[in-house]
């Protein structure tokens, strides 16, 4: 689906399809529960014995972007990290501060948000709505932890 797409997308805009661009984006679909950087698609790119620079999948990254196959994310650590930009799957993340991990929220779970806003007189489009926390798996060894220490 993805790539078909993309082949479309990159041919109407005068753009060539190369192995490189295929491969970036199969990293995506591949990883489309992840929040990758760049890096990391670098870093799986070459354990995999691809041949693709690092300014190559930067370069591709910014591509698939602009042409609205990946939603770029910032969560406050310094680099951009990517995510299948999914149609009609807006949602939104909880931030692990204990060990970074990047949890999903649906969309559903935030509707009451919506709703009070558009009661006020709030007019948006979109929004991206970052939650910062501790998750289960830590919370439960925090606990843990505080047990044993009684």
């Amino acid at each position: 689906m993805y790539l078909d797409a993309l082949k479309k997308t990159l041919k109407d805009k005068k753009y060539r399809m190369t192995p490189q661009r295929e491969l970036v984006l199969k990293v995506f679909m591949d990883n489309e529960d992840e929040h990758l950087g760049a890096e990391d698609v670098y870093r799986i790119l070459f354990s995999n014995k691809h041949s693709v620079s690092k300014a190559t999948v930067y370069r591709t990254i910014e591509l698939l972007v602009e042409f609205g196959f990946l939603r770029k994310l910032d969560f406050g650590e310094g680099i951009y990290r990517y995510e299948l930009a999914k149609k009609n799957k807006q949602h939104h993340h909880f931030i692990c501060k204990n060990c970074g991990k990047i949890y999903e929220i649906e969309e559903k779970h935030l509707k009451t948000l919506k709703r009070e806003l558009k009661n006020q007189g709030f007019v948006f489009e979109n929004f991206d709505f970052k939650i910062y926390g501790i998750c289960p798996n830590c919370n439960k060894k925090t606990k843990k932890r505080k047990e044993k220490k009684k």
